[in-house]
């Protein structure tokens, strides 16, 4: 391929439109792309809404891995191998639109399109630094601070965009499993982080940018500072 024709790939209108080997899908809450077993055969990208991925233990016990936005890709292990499984279940949180992209089409891409493939390369290695930020904040902070950076990691603070942000509908369950505690727990650090004026709901939560403070300053009224500081979100 010439370098002409590489300059004029657009990666953008790429993953904006439907074409040869990939859809427009859209999906309403609770919907899922794919679920865990599934044959890994397309790779998602997300054009609108929210996804909760998942994962389901021999025992039946779920746990959530992360929550993907708007530009993120979903569903990239089926680049690993041919008639792999999913090994995880992605769930519309909200009202989702997405581009599948068929495995064949997505290594063809890769291979003829320089631009699209450091596209690629820069999400996995994002989701990489997001993925080792996680295994630090479970290792060495506490489980309120670990909620405070679950919350503003789904508000997208450090993205363009508004400051005060509300966040995807979601259950104190849910955010149990995602920091590794109790409901109870998560119900009385929330009340706490309201009363301090980091977050406020009504129907809705909404993070506020005092938040940061927890997580990037340590500053929490009644506690000290000797837990080691997470990694900045990414």
């Amino acid at each position: 391929m010439t370098s002409e024709n590489n300059s004029t790939f657009d990666s953008a209108a790429f993953l904006a439109n439907a074409g040869l080997g990939r859809t427009i899908i859209e999906l309403k809450p609770k919907q899922t792309f794919f679920r865990q077993g599934d044959t890994a055969d397309s790779v998602f990208y997300l054009q609108k809404g929210r996804v909760r991925v998942t994962v389901v233990s021999q025992t039946g016990k779920e746990a959530t891995i992360t929550l993907l936005s708007a530009s993120d890709f979903v569903g990239e292990e089926s680049l690993a191998a041919i008639d792999g499984l999913h090994m995880a279940t992605a769930t519309a949180v909200n009202t989702c639109t997405a581009l599948k992209i068929g495995r064949r089409e997505m290594i063809r891409v890769m291979h003829d399109e320089p631009a699209f493939a450091d596209l690629f390369l820069k999400f996995l290695l994002t989701r990489s630094m997001r993925t080792q930020a996680d295994l630090v904040d479970q290792l060495f902070n506490s489980s309120e601070k670990r909620l405070a950076r679950i919350l503003l990691l789904m508000a997208e603070f450090g993205k363009p965009g508004e400051q005060e942000t509300f966040i995807p509908p979601i259950t104190q369950e849910t955010l149990a499993d995602m920091i590794g505690t109790t409901r109870s727990r998560v119900s009385f650090f929330m009340n706490r982080f309201r009363k301090l004026g980091f977050i406020s709901y009504n129907g809705r939560i909404q993070v506020h940018k005092s938040l940061l403070n927890v997580v990037l300053l340590d500053r929490l009224p009644g506690h000290n500072a000797q837990n080691p500081a997470i990694l900045p979100i990414v």
